[in-house]
Parts: C-alpha cells; structure tokens; sequence
C-alpha cells in the first residue's frame, strides 16, 4: 500500500467555536458496499470526542443498522416512535465519546412509504434536536430511492461516499444527476473510501468533481480519502467502532482529518440548514421520479 500515515491525531476541541447552527448532514452513496455507514459513525465520533454536540439518525429504514457497527443493542428504535409507543428521547442511546444515536428499525418501510400519520410523528419526533445538537448526521440508505433523496434535500447538505471502483463512481455520479434534476440548493461534499494509493483516491475524486461540475453544474468539494486499511474489517467484525478500537490506524487518522475539514470549512456558501428547516423541508417536500439518462 502507498498511502502515507505518518500524519498524527489532532485532538483539536470544537467546544469554543461558535459551530453553525443545527447543521443537517446527509451521508449518502450511490451503491450500497461502499462503506457508508462506517464513514458516518466515525465521523460521528471524531466530531463528537472534539466537544461537539452529535447525533447520528439511522435512517438505512430498511436495513437499519448503525447499532451492529457500535457493537449496541438498543432496547427501542425509531419503529417505537412511529406507533406512538415511545417519544425520540426516549430511544437516543448514548455511544461511545457521547455521540447520540438515533437506532433505525430493520424492515420498517420506506420513509415515502409510510401511512401519512406516521410519517408526520417521525418526523416532528426530530423537533427535539432543534437546537440541542451542533450537528445532525444522516445514515441514509444507499441509491436513489424516494426517501433518500427527500433526506437530502431536506438537509440541504451531502457527503457522497465512494470508492475507485468503476461502478462506484458511476452510481455516484447518478446520485448527484439525481438530485440536481431537483433544482434545489445541495451543498455536495465526496470521499472516496478503500483507497489503495493515495494518487488513485485524489485521482478519482478529482474526475468526479470535475464531470459533475461540466455537466451538471455542481460544485463538488472533494473532502479527502480514506484508505483500505485492515483495521476497519478487523473494527466491523469485532462490532467496535475504528475510532474506539483502532484510534491510531491509518483509517482512523484520514476520518478524523475528514472531521475537521467537513466543521472548518464553510458549505459551500449555502446557507446551513437547521433541524427546524430540515423538518420543515423534510414535511413539504414531494419527490417524484426523475429518470436518469
């Protein structure tokens, strides 16, 4: 492997920064195998052991399951809300560096389809984090179905993650197609993940930003990459999540450069997103089939 880790772990503490406000991000890909999810609970952890106040939404609502990569097992998940049977705070579990999960529900049926009744209870559920969280990151599922698309553009806010691989890119790239039929504002953000060589990860990032931008007309920051690294499928098969288990491996040291990139840099020029305006968007918003050409 030609990747370079001889960068160290900074434990730069956010706490005394004024962070925007309830900032909504959603952790999206093209394809599912990607390593998605386990992009989105570390980034979670690094941004929270910094002082920042997380919470992580599984919203995967078909095959939920940030919990089996933090190794938790929640007692009650988002289905409890949706039925009425328990109010969000009472399904948040603390994980680890005090990052707030939200547990998804395996099975539970797509956000779009939902009965109307259930999905306004979810959704105003989330009113509680307005304001009691900095930042607000989204598991969605991977692709281009219904409801992924209305978390993204109700965040107002992406991180695409990706790998070098042909059709990784490709259903990447149709994602962002996706979303910019919509003609909404989407502050867009890549990672390319698995990366063996370096050169290879910034090579591919660049491409993609770069046809994106030609023929779709959106600017794409290209956050950074993240390589192939052993300690992330030792990290998945012992259900502990990298940044715990594996702090100082090359892995962990990229997500945690990726932390501080993603809470330094503005998005984008947009204005950010409040829990409040995600919901609001989240509740008005009526997504309907754009076909990818």
């Amino acid at each position: 492997m030609n990747y370079n880790t001889n960068s160290l772990i900074v434990n730069k503490n956010y706490s005394n920064i004024q962070p925007f406000r309830s900032r909504v991000l959603a952790v999206v890909s093209g394809k599912g195998g990607v390593g998605k999810t386990n992009v989105a609970v570390n980034l979670g952890l690094s941004l929270a052991r910094r002082g920042l106040r997380v919470a992580l939404l599984d919203a995967d609502l078909g095959t939920a399951n940030v919990d089996v990569v933090l190794g938790l097992h929640p007692r009650y998940h988002l289905q409890h809300v949706v039925t009425g049977q328990k109010t969000l705070s009472e399904i948040i579990v603390e994980g680890p560096f005090g990052l707030q999960i939200i547990p998804g529900a395996s099975g539970l049926p797509d956000l779009a389809d939902l009965p109307e009744i259930q999905r306004q209870m979810l959704l105003q559920a989330l009113l509680v984090l307005d304001g009691a969280v900095d930042l607000l990151l989204i598991d969605t599922g991977a692709g281009v179905g219904q409801s992924v698309i209305q978390f993204i553009l109700a965040a107002g806010e992406m991180l695409v993650v990706t790998t070098p691989e042909p059709t990784s890119i490709t259903d990447a790239y149709a994602l962002m197609k996706v979303v910019s039929g919509y003609q909404m504002p989407v502050s867009t953000k890549l990672v390319i993940n698995n990366v063996q060589h370096r050169n290879e990860g910034e090579a591919t990032g660049h491409k993609l930003a770069t046809v994106a931008h030609q023929f779709l007309g959106r600017q794409v920051e290209v956050l950074g990459v993240i390589p192939s690294d052993k300690s992330v499928r030792d990290a998945v098969k012992m259900q502990s999540p990298l940044l715990q288990s594996r702090p100082y491996s090359p892995a962990a040291r990229a997500i945690n450069h990726l932390g501080e990139q993603l809470w330094a840099g503005s998005p984008g020029g947009k204005t950010v997103n409040s829990v409040g305006k995600f919901l609001r968007q989240m509740l008005s918003l009526k997504i309907m089939s754009i076909a990818i050409v």
